[in-house]
């Protein structure tokens, strides 16, 4: 490749990943977990549906999207489980134990959502 003519940049080249590649969310982030109300087989409790929450953990990379694969959809995409703490506050709004209790939950990297 030739040099560059002297004063103008170098063209960076960076590597684009594919979805599932590296994981969206980190710990530490503020999420929400989405509200859908799809029919038959999901894995997310409906009563957390909405709720905040933080990240606390990325899990290992999952082989495949379970939900899809339950269907007999699926092409191989591949996403990460997060290890969620939503405050009992949050899913219980007149609860009167610690501000500090959470639940624990590991959710699928699709029903995330920036908060």
């Amino acid at each position: 490749m030739p040099e560059p003519a002297s004063g103008t940049a170098t063209p960076s080249l960076h590597t684009v990943k594919s979805f599932g590649d590296q994981p969206v969310w980190k710990a530490g982030d503020a999420i929400r977990i989405s509200v859908r109300y799809p029919i038959a087989h999901y894995r997310v409790p409906r009563y957390i549906r909405g709720k905040r929450g933080l990240v606390e953990m990325v899990i290992a990379r999952a082989l495949v999207n379970n939900e899809e694969e339950g269907f007999g959809r699926n092409a191989g995409q591949l996403g990460y489980y997060y290890r969620v703490a939503i405050p009992l506050q949050e899913l219980w709004p007149d609860y009167v134990g610690s501000p500090n209790d959470n639940l624990r939950i590991e959710v699928f990297e699709t029903w995330l959502e920036k908060n």
